[in-house]
């Protein structure tokens, strides 16, 4: 009896183990597209166009994995999810893969039951005001009311901030981010406080953008990430390593525009990165050419960046630590091989 008892308790840990590494790869490509949580309100980053296309930098990016899957970078489904709402759909297995600007934080890794893979967009918290509140800085901001989402880092982080200055601050919390921003600019609020893109993105959209300013202080680190469910390693690889992709593939100099030369290349780590030598998609579970397939139908990192939030465009942004590390940034890949 001891000895079927032992069987039942090893059988009953294979069945967890098994759960555990439930093949998120699989069922992805059984019913033919990958589910991706994203923002929908934020502008740079994940938001339909007036046309209902979707664009934005996470949705480039889930548009990535689509290709390094399928070589299709369409073989997606959104969903909309609230800063609330994010962690509870990807945990539920509402969706896949959450592409939401979510920072990755110590608590989120170890509580939440999920992963987060390589950073996508490097941020920072700020301020957004009206020029006409004759504010220059941050610190000038005692006894503002402060328009903030709750259950995010930047709650906690606005409320750190204006304690360790000796400062108060009256909230204005709202769950919805475009009911926020609706009550920042029809004055509630004096400034309303989240990632310095998510910011620019706001004002890029504000009634008169000339009449909003962001303050120079950034108060907080924000690593944006996509995450998946904890457990299943070969999806995090995939997702991962797609982010990755991106980043190399600007390092090494490939575009959409000139990956199909690139494949002559006798560059050996252009070779591997492209599939031309084989290896790197049969480690991940893919055809050997998933990433040249994200390069020719989505682009590189840097392809991504000046399209959806670069200076040319209405949020104007500079590449900052998002360049690639040769260039001052924090955009680091690992080898390919």
């Amino acid at each position: 009896m001891k000895l079927l008892r032992v069987l039942a308790v090893c059988i009953t840990l294979l069945s967890i183990s098994t759960l555990s590494m439930a093949g998120t790869l699989q069922d992805v490509k059984a019913k033919g597209f990958i589910q991706v949580g994203v923002n929908g309100e934020l502008f740079g980053f994940g938001k339909p166009d007036d046309k209902g296309v979707w664009r934005g930098i996470d949705v480039d990016c889930a548009r990535a994995l689509s290709a390094a899957i399928f070589g299709n970078p369409e073989k997606i489904k959104f969903t909309t999810l609230t800063a609330k709402t994010r962690f509870t759909a990807l945990q539920s297995g509402e969706i896949d893969t959450l592409f939401r600007n979510a920072t990755q934080t110590l608590g989120r890794d170890t509580e939440l039951g999920l992963d987060f893979a390589m950073v996508n967009y490097y941020d920072g918290q700020g301020f957004l005001i009206p020029k006409k509140l004759n504010v220059k800085s941050a610190k000038e901001l005692d006894g503002a009311t402060v328009c903030v989402l709750p259950g995010t880092t930047t709650e906690l982080n606005v409320a750190d901030y204006f304690r360790s200055n000796k400062m108060t601050m009256k909230p204005v919390v709202i769950e919805n981010n475009a009911e926020l921003n609706q009550a920042f600019f029809a004055g509630r609020c004096d400034c309303l406080t989240s990632d310095a893109s998510q910011l620019a993105g706001i004002r890029a959209v504000a009634p008169n953008p000339g009449d909003y300013m962001i303050l120079p202080e950034i108060i907080s680190k924000e690593p944006l990430a996509p995450a998946v469910r904890h457990g299943d390693n070969q999806w995090k690889d995939i997702v991962t390593y797609t982010v990755y992709a991106l980043i190399e593939a600007e390092e090494l100099g490939i575009t959409s525009g000139n990956v199909d030369e690139m494949l002559k290349s006798e560059n050996p780590a252009i070779q591997r990165f492209l599939g031309v030598t084989a290896g790197n998609g049969k480690a991940l579970g893919l055809d050997e050419k998933w990433a040249y397939n994200i390069v020719k139908m989505v682009g590189n990192y840097g392809e991504i960046f000046e399209k959806n939030v670069g200076v040319n465009t209405q949020l104007g942004i500079e590449r900052g630590l998002n360049a690639l590390w040769k260039k001052g940034g924090l955009m680091y890949s690992p080898p390919f091989k």
